[in-house]
């Protein structure tokens, strides 16, 4: 399948899944939808491998499914910072940035302790933002490690070569980045440029009124979950956090429902029905597969 009809076709999902809504709904995802996935679950899948095969583009298969993409910036050391990659896509006339998520069994752990709470976001890096806004200690702090060096690289490469948007991608801990990187990058870019992000399996990042300043701010916002991950049902709801719209749920290979709304927890289809708590959830399914593609250090080959 061509890739810009595919990405058109998600164009419409996207429009559909931010559209205001009077009751919740769940509507099927063809297969042309599904498929057009798989480059930005290739680019998520990427941002596991060691940045010395990155920025060669040299990562196996998802680079090898990803030609022409050029990395013009990597970090971080998957220890004390996540990796991450900054490029430009000449097929999209995108940037493209992604982060590295963390082992599904060590962030549950993180999520599940209540030793994190939430907090105001950074005015410096979210001009404007009130101090109604918060988001997970955690997943802010180590969103600023990085973001004015990514940002930085992102207004270079738009410049360098008259990019129109900007796509952030990640899995798992890296979506949580992503999610708070699309919101940075809306207020920090002009309104020329087009803010996309794509993550997977991610957690709860902040609460209902980030949510609702995110959907306000990045209308082309998908949230994949893929069948009994119980990452994306923490941290709960009753804590005091709620995702923002754009859920996707892979209810089986081939099979998947966007689901409309914020934290839809009104349809069987829906995560929140299907994984009501985490006893119910399968750890495992947060490594995919994605339509067929896994996501973790361990594929990265």
């Amino acid at each position: 399948m061509h890739f810009t009809t595919a990405l058109s076709a998600l164009t419409l999902v996207a429009a559909a899944l931010a559209a205001p809504l009077t009751e919740r709904s769940v509507t099927a995802l063809s297969s042309s939808q599904l498929a057009g996935f798989a480059p930005f679950t290739q680019f998520a899948r990427a941002a596991y491998c060691p940045s010395s095969k990155v920025k060669n583009w040299g990562c196996g298969e998802a680079c090898k499914a990803l030609p022409g993409f050029q990395p013009t910036l990597t970090g971080g050391d998957g220890n004390a910072v996540q990796l991450f990659f900054v490029g430009y896509w000449p097929q999209q006339n995108s940037v493209v940035v992604a982060h590295q998520g963390t082992d599904p069994t060590a962030l549950m752990s993180d999520l599940t302790d209540l030793n994190f709470f939430l907090t105001d976001l950074d005015n410096k890096l979210f001009p404007g933002v009130s101090d109604a806004v918060q988001v997970h200690n955690g997943f802010g702090a180590e969103h600023a490690k990085t973001a004015t060096t990514i940002l930085a690289e992102t207004k270079r490469i738009i410049a360098a070569n008259g990019a129109t948007q900007v796509m952030l991608i990640g899995h798992s801990l890296g979506g949580a980045l992503a999610e708070l990187d699309s919101l940075f990058m809306a207020l920090n870019l002009p309104s020329s440029i087009h803010v996309k992000a794509v993550t997977y399996g991610t957690p709860r990042v902040g609460n209902p009124q980030f949510a609702a300043l995110l959907d306000s701010k990045v209308p082309d916002f998908v949230r994949i979950n893929n069948e009994a991950d119980l990452v994306p049902i923490v941290p709960g709801r009753f804590l005091g956090f709620q995702h923002p719209h754009g859920e996707i749920h892979i209810l089986s290979p081939g099979n998947a429902v966007a689901c409309s709304g914020d934290d839809n927890a009104d349809d069987s289809k829906c995560t929140i029905k299907t994984v009501p708590n985490i006893l119910e959830g399968d750890i495992i399914n947060h490594l995919g597969p994605y339509e067929g593609i896994f996501i973790g250090t361990i594929f990265c080959n």
